[in-house]
């Protein structure tokens, strides 16, 4: 009979401990999944990236300079102006801050060209802000946080190491594009399938393992900050060009680029360099954003189309009004 109740007893103990395992596997499993994920997307970014025109807009400052001032400008300090004024948690702050000192994503690109914008400065936008994100971001974070007392929190090593780690598949994108460019289209193309997969897995294994406490990350506060950050991003980024004087396509494409940002870097910098009893859910902040960010870029593109068609169809309507009048008067 004891046997038999040690035995038991023994049973349940090890029932319990696999149980506390699931958590940690599901775990491991998300850290992995952001990792891969971040890796392709990097890889697929540069391979959108020309070495000869990289280096011909490095010798014309002008789209560095706005690159700079629009992602790390702009951006960082609207998320800390939104942290500060819904008064934000210190990891809540944290998950915001890290998203806005983010540079942008080839995410930005897309909505660019979609815009009708000008995708070499697209482009070139992207490439300066992800290369001087290394010093920027940690930079920044350091700036910022010190207003939340949360400077000694961030793991500014494991950051930058993460920073490090996704500049080398950008720089392999970018010599693939070189070497063989045939095949960085595909590259591409399968990198964007594959991001919009790892993103749905990791929101399931994210639901499995947080359950309740997911709700965390879609508390009013941070609802308004995601929705803000992106619609302040895209209006004072087309401000930004008016400044620079830039052209219609070119002020559409600041516009879009300020507006994004590297949302897959965030994650995983969120995932990976914070302890998970420090973090908590609020990794899951940048897949909130993400929709904000896509919704938003959508609707002023919509926007902008509708204008487009409704203004071409007038200029129709005048041409042939005054071909009609010409043709009655001869």
């Amino acid at each position: 009979m004891e046997a038999a109740l040690n035995q038991s007893n023994f049973t349940f103990m090890n029932a319990s401990a696999d149980s506390s395992d699931v958590p940690d596997l599901v775990d491991k499993a998300i850290s992995l999944t952001t990792i891969v994920a971040l890796f392709i997307t990097m890889v697929s970014l540069g391979c959108t990236m020309e070495i000869s025109k990289i280096k011909a807009h490095i010798w014309k400052p002008k789209g560095v300079a706005i690159a700079v001032v629009a992602q790390y400008g702009i951006m960082p300090l609207t998320a800390f102006s939104l942290a500060k004024l819904f008064q934000l948690g210190s990891m809540e702050a944290v998950a915001v801050l890290v998203c806005g000192c983010c540079p942008g994503g080839n995410l930005s690109n897309i909505l660019a060209l979609a815009f009708k914008g000008d995708m070499n400065l697209s482009i070139v936008m992207t490439t300066c802000s992800t290369v001087l994100a290394l010093g920027m971001m940690p930079l920044l974070l350091y700036v910022y946080c010190r207003g939340f007392g949360l400077e000694t929190a961030v793991p500014f090593t494991g950051i930058t190491v993460s920073l490090i780690l996704t500049l080398l598949p950008c720089a392999i994108g970018i010599f693939i594009n070189h070497r063989t460019p045939q095949y960085a289209k595909i590259i591409t193309k399968v990198g964007m399938s594959v991001l919009l997969l790892a993103f749905t897995a990791v929101g399931i294994l994210a639901s499995i393992t947080l359950g309740r406490t997911i709700l965390t990350v879609t508390t009013p506060p941070l609802m308004i900050t995601a929705a803000l950050m992106p619609l302040i991003g895209y209006i004072l980024g087309y401000v930004l060009s008016i400044f620079f004087k830039l052209n219609g396509p070119s002020r559409r494409t600041v516009a879009m680029e300020t507006g994004c940002q590297n949302l897959q870097l965030c994650s995983t910098i969120l995932k990976v360099a914070f302890p998970p009893e420090l973090i908590g859910p609020f990794y899951l902040f940048p897949f909130v954003y993400i929709i904000f960010q896509v919704s938003e870029a959508l609707f002023f593109i919509i926007l902008f189309r509708c204008h487009e068609r409704l203004t071409s169809s007038k200029e129709k309507v005048v041409y042939h009004q005054g071909l009609q009048d010409l043709q009655s008067n001869l």
